[in-house]
């Protein structure tokens, strides 16, 4: 077992290193625990039927990955995007654009729930600013980032804050009041960082060429503005992300073709493939997004849910469950929980089978503990759910870096995810009634 999970995890670390596509060392994770669970007497079909127990919740996740490269291509194709960096390099303050960008994410965020719609719409709007500003674009993906999980940890629309509440019996709304709590220093730390940093790297407004090549690129009629409005407005109606992707793709689709004077057989393309503005002053800004950019986000997500399944099956952390509970009995049940969750993040690199599984896990030893189910809520929020944003070869981590044109260099700036765990760390004796040491 251990032999299996070093094999994996060296892969990963090489491919790291190496600048290989995470694709590979996963697949070749795959075989290894395939090879694993073949060693321990199970038949091929039996195997089969152990990945797709998790791998068939890859089929639910994909579709919207593959929507929201659509938005992304269909979004520059209709102007939508140019419509947003026109005006926003007129309107926001040059010296205090890095602090604007964190505070529109977690506005947007926390209004919507979800950090990959975030980071797929708002998100894309921010970093093409940037590009066109010449501010980094290792930083502000970083700030993007930090704005996205502020939403997916703490809002009362966010699945993840959902899952959590139902994987530890305890009260959405009661955690989110909760949550809000245990923000605000993490939170003004990184307001702060952010705001000294801003100045240091301002965005660049004599950047005529590009605001003339916007204008001569798109028609910037108020109906371009309708894909953004069509996707917030149904998200806050709680209607299904999916169907608002989908919807807004097809408002965009229209407008490229109506709009834009785009032929129907390019603005399928601009879906499909990405869009690429014609204008050479344009180029390396505006281009991108596509249903082909989000392939190979969602090979990860396919991969890693059909290993998930194998090793939950296989009950490989079983072993483990001792460690962490002679680690609980000497730090505490935060440190427990902060220790499984990273383990389970990078074994597993999915945030939803992280919250389950480390909460499964531990469960008894808070019951043990008469710690309520919204302590232990907290716990699991303030660690597993921000780690899995960090670790290089989570999904949560790599499909935002991917919708954004980014690398692992933006990891650094996101700040408020390093922040929540340890602020929570020196700070949890005054939220938690009990001590949990046991």
């Amino acid at each position: 077992m251990l032999v299996s999970f070093a094999l994996f995890l060296g892969a990963v670390m090489a491919s790291l290193v190496m600048g290989i596509n995470l694709v590979y060392p996963l697949a070749f994770g795959l075989a290894v625990f395939v090879l694993l669970a073949k060693s321990k007497g199970h038949s091929l079909s039996a195997i089969a039927k152990m990945a797709w127990t998790e791998g068939k919740t890859a089929l639910i996740v994909i579709p919207v990955f593959l929507l929201i490269g659509m938005v992304m291509g269909l979004w520059r194709s209709s102007g939508t995007i140019g419509y947003f960096l026109y005006y926003g390099l007129r309107a926001i303050s040059p010296d205090w654009f890095v602090l604007t960008a964190f505070v529109l994410t977690v506005f947007f965020s926390f209004a919507l729930g979800t950090s990959f719609g975030v980071v797929g719409t708002a998100g894309v709007v921010l970093i093409t600013l940037a590009r066109a500003g010449g501010v980094p674009i290792p930083l502000v993906a970083g700030v993007i980032l930090s704005g996205a999980y502020f939403g997916d940890r703490g809002s009362p629309m966010s699945s993840c804050a959902t899952l959590v509440a139902a994987c530890t019996n305890s009260s959405l709304y009661d955690n989110v009041r909760q949550m809000m709590k245990t923000a605000w220093l993490p939170l003004a730390i990184t307001v702060a960082v952010y705001a000294v940093v801003s100045p240091l790297y301002p965005m660049e407004i004599g950047q005529s060429n590009v605001m003339l090549a916007l204008e001569e690129q798109f028609s910037f009629h108020w109906a371009v503005t309708l894909p953004a409005v069509v996707i917030f407005a149904l998200v806050l109606l709680k209607v299904p992300v999916k169907f608002a992707m989908a919807l807004s793709a097809v408002v965009a689709l229209v407008l490229t073709i109506t709009l834009q004077g785009v032929s129907w057989q390019e603005a399928i393309s601009c879906a499909v493939f990405g869009y690429t503005p014609t204008h050479p002053d344009l180029q390396g800004v505006l281009d991108g997004g596509g249903l082909v950019s989000m392939v190979n986000g969602s090979a990860v997500v396919l991969i890693t849910s059909l290993y998930a399944g194998i090793l939950t099956q296989l009950h490989a952390l079983a072993s483990v469950e001792q460690v962490i509970e002679r680690l609980a009995q000497r730090f505490g049940l935060y440190s427990a929980t902060f220790a499984l969750s990273l383990l389970t993040g990078m074994v597993f690199c999915n945030q939803s089978v992280l919250v389950i599984l480390t909460t499964g896990m531990l469960k008894p030893l808070y019951q043990r503990e008469n710690v309520t189910p919204c302590d232990h809520a907290m716990d699991i929020a303030n660690s597993g759910v921000m780690l899995a944003g960090l670790v290089p070869w989570c999904i949560a981590l790599t499909i935002p870096l991917a919708m954004l044109g980014a690398d692992l260099w933006a990891v650094p700036w996101a700040v408020y995810l390093y922040l929540v765990p340890l602020c929570y760390g020196f700070t949890r004796r005054f939220y938690v009634k009990k001590e949990t040491t046991l």
